[in-house]
């Protein structure tokens, strides 16, 4: 009998998906109970009832530990510590793997001192804690968790994600591949495009925005007031595929969020061979040069490093270089999700 781990996250979120089949590779049994269905092959879901509100999570700890009961798993693992993380706590089983994804970390605990300790609450009955940046795994360590802390990153499917002939991408084509959502500052990269277009008025510009979200509207109409309605694409969401073939035109990525742990969309955009260009936070500090990093929704100072990079052709294919061989080393997804393995297998023994 293979051994069963039973998730707790969003079917829907690529992330989860990915995780999900990444360990069903490695031979074990997936179920996953969520409150966001979605068809996943070869994993059994036990769905929860809607969440519409963050109260809505402290609700769900009843049918959540009646699924997990029901499924007997070897291993639970919860994907962001206040919403599946919560429900994971609550049903008692063990061992018990922790994963924050960032806000849920980084934001969420300071919104009042009773989501503070519910955070430590939380963390303190996990046998393992996972996040994706060192700022991340410090962050976890300072409500002093019983369990270990490791810093797993999602990792990029090199197979997938990779360079291509920089003589094949035409002009000058910056992407996005983050959110439509107000973290994300989508809104900063278009009035930085704008600027852009008003410095280099000869340059060939085109703005990829891939993601989508509930932003859309907004999007779109400040695209028309800044007259960048000929340059700027709007692709929405795409599967993997889609998103490499629109890094494979691009020379310049951009992920400017107020607030992140690492992002695999930057990963991915690195893998590509992309320059990137990102906010100034701790996790992308681990990864980009100081004078790639810009304030979060400062469209001049994003303008700036945007205008540099497009006057010297060279120097940004030579950062797109450099990144690929950065994620070759560090941020590839087999090594990542082997070393998962390996600590699942320990918590067994």
């Amino acid at each position: 009998m293979p051994p069963h781990l039973c998730l707790l996250g969003d079917a829907n979120s690529p992330h989860t998906r990915r995780w999900a089949t990444e360990m069903r590779a490695r031979g074990w049994r997936v179920s996953l109970v969520t409150a966001r269905p979605e068809p996943l092959d070869g994993v059994e879901q036990r769905i929860l009832p809607p969440v519409r509100r963050q109260a809505d999570w402290l609700l769900r700890a009843g049918a959540a530990r009646r699924h997990v009961r029901a499924l007997a798993p070897d291993i639970v693992h919860a994907h962001y510590l206040t919403s599946y993380g919560y429900l994971a706590a609550r049903c008692g089983r063990h061992p018990l793997v922790m994963t924050a994804w960032g806000s849920d970390l980084l934001v969420t605990p300071r919104r009042s001192p009773w989501m503070r300790w519910l955070t430590g609450w939380i963390l303190r009955r996990a046998d393992l804690v996972t996040g994706d940046s060192a700022s991340l795994v410090e962050a976890a360590r300072q409500y002093r968790p019983r369990a270990p802390v490791h810093e797993i990153h999602w990792g990029v499917d090199r197979a997938r994600f990779a360079p291509v002939p920089w003589e094949d991408k035409d002009g000058l084509q910056i992407v996005s591949l983050r959110a439509w959502e107000p973290n994300y500052h989508i809104s900063t990269l278009i009035d930085a495009c704008a600027l852009l277009r008003q410095r280099l008025p000869g340059a060939p510009l085109t703005l990829h925005l891939l993601g989508g979200g509930s932003l859309e509207p907004a999007l779109r109409a400040r695209v028309q007031e800044r007259g960048l309605a000929q340059c700027v694409a709007f692709h929405g969401r795409l599967d993997d595929a889609g998103m490499a073939a629109v890094l494979a035109r691009c020379k310049i990525s951009v992920s400017v969020p107020e607030s992140d742990a690492t992002s695999v969309a930057m990963l991915e955009s690195m893998a590509c061979g992309l320059a990137v260009v990102a906010s100034d936070l701790a996790a992308n500090r681990q990864w980009i040069a100081p004078d790639l990093l810009v304030p979060a929704g400062d469209a001049h100072a994003l303008a700036g490093v945007l205008q540099q990079l497009a006057e010297d052709d060279a120097r940004m294919r030579g950062i797109g270089t450099r990144n690929a061989e950065r994620i070759a080393l560090d941020g590839d997804r087999k090594a990542q999700m082997d070393q998962v393995d390996r600590l699942y297998r320990q918590l067994l023994k």
